[in-house]
């Protein structure tokens, strides 16, 4: 039996044109990108939370529950003005993507064995660091240049072994003290200044290295290692959060991601969601 398209429909489709096509795969693309950028931070709840309040005001007016879907109106309305101000770090964040021409563009990412080679010697190096209880802060640049973090240390730009991470953060050296930044398997620089959070409810046991670790990453998508000299503790700073207290496996797997790129799937993307990611 043959397949009929309705007259509704052909005239749609008559209408459409390459460039039409065009328009939306672009679109369709910016919006891609732009949930890359949310993923795994606090403003996708907050996206989550406009969209079922959008999805709730659509049902009250199709319910015709005028005094609800006015409320919900007006909530939206408040939401939308206030949105520059909640998504500031992230308007930031993508506004010096575009700045760079890195909106669209993908990090430098190492073949498997090189990843795995370098993970390994990372992993090394922090470990023998908190076995020792060398204070250490180690950056990993992601997507968003760190050029005007490294430009506050010593440009060293050296391949990346344990026995060069462990001379770099030698107890009363000139490049101790700082942060040591990593631009795929180099160091690029060493004594660098980082910003300190200004985040008033982090538990007081946290020192100066932990608030410079999580300061950073509350204004770009860097990776942080944080080790601690009194204690020897090892912690992940990411999106203005910090996990504490890792172990060499929990390490290296956040940094292996670093390193080799990640393929986000319709199916990954519907988990995520689904799991609140």
């Amino acid at each position: 039996m043959p397949f009929h398209i309705p007259i509704q429909f052909q005239g749609i489709l008559s209408t459409i044109t390459l460039l039409d096509v065009l328009d939306i795969l672009i679109v369709a693309l910016i919006l891609y990108k732009l949930y890359m950028m949310l993923q795994d931070t606090r403003a996708i709840t907050l996206v989550k939370g406009l969209l079922v309040l959008l999805g709730l005001t659509l049902v009250c007016n199709w319910l015709s529950l005028h005094v609800i879907y006015w409320l919900l109106q007006q909530t939206l309305t408040l939401l939308f003005v206030a949105l520059p101000i909640v998504f500031q770090p992230e308007l930031r964040r993508t506004l010096e993507h575009l700045g760079q021409g890195r909106f669209f563009g993908k990090s430098l990412f190492l073949d498997d064995s090189e990843a795995r080679s370098l993970v390994n010697e990372l992993d090394k190096a922090v470990m023998l660091l908190s076995s020792r209880k060398i204070g250490a802060l180690l950056v990993f640049e992601r997507e968003m240049g760190l050029n005007d973090i490294s430009a506050t240390g010593v440009q060293i730009d050296g391949l990346i072994t344990a026995d060069f991470l462990m001379n770099v953060f030698i107890p009363n050296t000139p490049l101790h003290d700082g942060a040591a930044v990593i631009r795929g398997k180099r160091l690029i620089a060493a004594g660098c200044l980082l910003p300190l959070t200004e985040n008033r409810t982090l538990s007081t046991e946290l020192g100066t290295r932990h608030r410079a670790a999580i300061g950073l990453s509350e204004q770009c998508d860097a990776l942080i290692v944080v080790v601690s000299e009194e204690t020897g503790t090892v912690s992940v700073a990411e999106n203005g959060r910090i996990v504490r207290r890792l172990s060499s496996e929990h390490l290296k797997s956040y940094l292996r991601p670093i390193f080799t790129p990640k393929t986000t799937g319709i199916k990954d993307m519907v988990l995520n969601w689904r799991k609140g990611k």
